[in-house]
């Protein structure tokens, strides 16, 4: 049997049931604490209790904070994450109970940051975020949450801005040239690297000498953004620029604060338009392709596992294939 007590004003229920841990809930009035116990202990018969009283306890910024400190700390884009959580911390949606967030919140939220002027991508970033600190909550720390998650019911907009941008080669020589006049000494071949290897920034950056095999002309880039190690060929031009930094754990000690505020002034006075560093591991992955190497071949050395991953680093244009296609139609001549 349920048992109530009064304290200060308010009535507590105390159910203790075989089989369910202990529920305690308090209400304001007496018979609304007990057509509740009422209620739960019917549930309890009937094998259909649900015990919503931690939730009722929680706003979604303890989910925030809990997450940020267990999850996003071990991950390689901490940075990132930490900062769109902090953000969303000081969101009046952060607030709100979770056994009262609706999505009626949620679009709250989107027409807000909207309103910043963040980019419909970068909302969506925000929201599915959410999205998985929620499901975190109900499937990993056992809090239960309403069946229907809130989130299931909000549509975001479908957002089109795949990047297509790749260096023509005198920008490329442009960049590479501009480079030379910034007080970042390794720009240029940091740039060339990327520009060759289709290697990201942080994968050369913690690139070590005891992984690279001069002879075999091969670098191991260790603890990949997939949690991998992968192992790429070097191309001579590769192996040369790694030749001219002989000292050091690491061939390029750079700080990617630095280096993006630097690579920033190179594009504008090489006047490269549209163009980020992690573009030049773009660049490499469709150049590999339009200079012959198979996708599979490709495909390993970027580190995609399939075809539709690596198709978004792929920017081939109608321009790029001209030659190949009066190649093709001039040998079937000839046949």
């Amino acid at each position: 049997m349920p048992t109530m007590r009064k304290r200060k004003g308010k009535w507590t229920v105390a159910i203790r049931k075989k089989n369910y841990p202990p529920v305690y809930k308090t209400f304001l009035l007496k018979e609304t604490a007990n057509k509740w116990a009422k209620q739960a202990e019917s549930d309890m018969d009937k094998d259909q209790f649900e015990d919503y009283s931690s939730a009722a306890n929680t706003i979604l910024k303890q989910l925030l904070e809990r997450y940020r400190e267990e999850l996003t700390i071990k991950k390689k884009g901490a940075r990132a994450e930490k900062y769109r959580l902090n953000l969303l911390m000081r969101n009046e949606i952060a607030q709100v109970n979770l056994m009262r967030l609706k999505s009626s919140h949620i679009y709250t939220l989107k027409t807000e940051l909207t309103e910043q002027g963040l980019k419909p991508q970068t909302v969506k970033h925000y929201i599915h975020l959410l999205s998985i600190i929620w499901n975190t909550a109900k499937k990993v720390w056992g809090i239960r949450l309403p069946v229907e998650s809130p989130f299931s019911l909000v549509v975001l907009d479908k957002v089109q801005n795949e990047r297509t941008r790749v260096l023509t080669k005198d920008e490329y020589i442009a960049l590479v040239n501009a480079a030379q006049s910034s007080v970042l000494n390794s720009l240029p071949d940091v740039i060339k690297f990327a520009y060759i290897t289709a290697a990201r920034f942080g994968e050369i950056t913690r690139l070590k000498r005891e992984d690279v095999d001069f002879n075999l002309c091969t670098a191991i880039l260790k603890d990949t953004k997939n949690g991998e190690d992968r192992t790429i060929p070097l191309a001579n031009e590769a192996i040369e620029i790694l030749q001219r930094y002989p000292f050091g754990d690491v061939f390029f000690n750079v700080n990617y604060t630095f280096l993006y505020s630097e690579f920033e002034k190179v594009k504008k006075l090489a006047n490269v338009l549209n163009f980020r560093f992690h573009d030049l591991r773009a660049c490499a992955c469709t150049n590999m392709l339009l200079n012959g190497m198979d996708i599979a071949a490709v495909a390993a050395i970027s580190g995609h596992k399939t075809w539709s991953q690596l198709k978004k680093y792929t920017r081939i244009r109608a321009t790029d294939l001209v030659e190949q296609v009066n190649s093709a139609l001039l040998k079937l001549e000839r046949k």
